[in-house]
């Protein structure tokens, strides 16, 4: 792939976002990516994003896809890769826990041809981001991720997941919440597909700041972990 041109995809999955998402998609703008297409998926939101999206965002952006049911995060998810057309895709979460700036850390090892899927990780690097209690959760996921799919990932439940559209369109994703995390890899890996990693910077974000993850889905990654160990 020519390192110049291409197009990324960015995939916006959104949904109760109105105090950030005219502030994400103008730091995705902002990304340091010649060619972009960015598609918002708006997953049914109920606080005015739909508002907002329409007056701020639709000129800004390539697609703007409205759910009328509430799929989670990864249905959206789901909407977003099949109506993605870049040579690569690249989730982006609209709660500005990650920035866009680190988008070229993420594309390198796609770009050189040293890897078809790059996740970027908060935990590389000996460097880890975030609170305590996640920090663990995550780590005890990623480890037992990797105990089924034979990856050596650092953080499979990061939100920095990067394909080539060719790879994340051959999947066939079931899972409308965060069991998206652990099925994705699971899925991925059953392609005989190994995950490159990189270090990226990460500002992580409280309940009540809007933090959407909690014990549940913790759970269930445990589950889509087992459920999907043969992809």
């Amino acid at each position: 792939m020519n390192r110049k041109d291409y197009t990324l995809s960015i995939v916006i999955p959104c949904y109760n976002e109105k105090d950030n998402i005219e502030t994400i998609v103008r730091k995705v703008l902002d990304a340091p990516v010649e060619k972009k297409e960015i598609i918002v998926v708006n997953d049914c939101s109920t606080d005015g994003t739909e508002k907002i999206l329409e007056e701020k965002i639709r000129p800004l952006v390539s697609q703007i896809i409205y759910h009328e049911q509430n799929q989670g995060k990864g249905g959206a998810l789901r909407t977003g890769f099949a109506h993605a057309t870049g040579d690569i895709v690249i989730i982006q979460d609209a709660d500005l826990e990650y920035d866009p700036q680190d988008y070229p850390k993420v594309l390198e090892p796609i770009l050189a041809g040293k890897a078809r899927v790059c996740y970027g990780s908060r935990f590389l690097g000996g460097v880890s981001k975030g609170y305590l209690a996640n920090q663990l959760a995550n780590r005890a996921l990623t480890m037992l991720s990797n105990f089924f799919t034979h990856q050596k990932l650092t953080d499979m439940e990061t939100c920095y997941k990067c394909f080539r559209r060719e790879v994340i369109q051959a999947v066939d994703i079931k899972e409308n919440r965060f069991g998206f995390e652990p099925e994705i890899t699971a899925k991925v890996s059953k392609m005989r597909i190994r995950i490159h990693e990189v270090p990226i910077s990460y500002h992580p974000r409280t309940t009540e700041e809007g933090k959407k993850i909690g014990f549940k889905d913790g759970l269930r990654a445990i589950y889509c972990i087992w459920k999907y160990r043969n992809g």
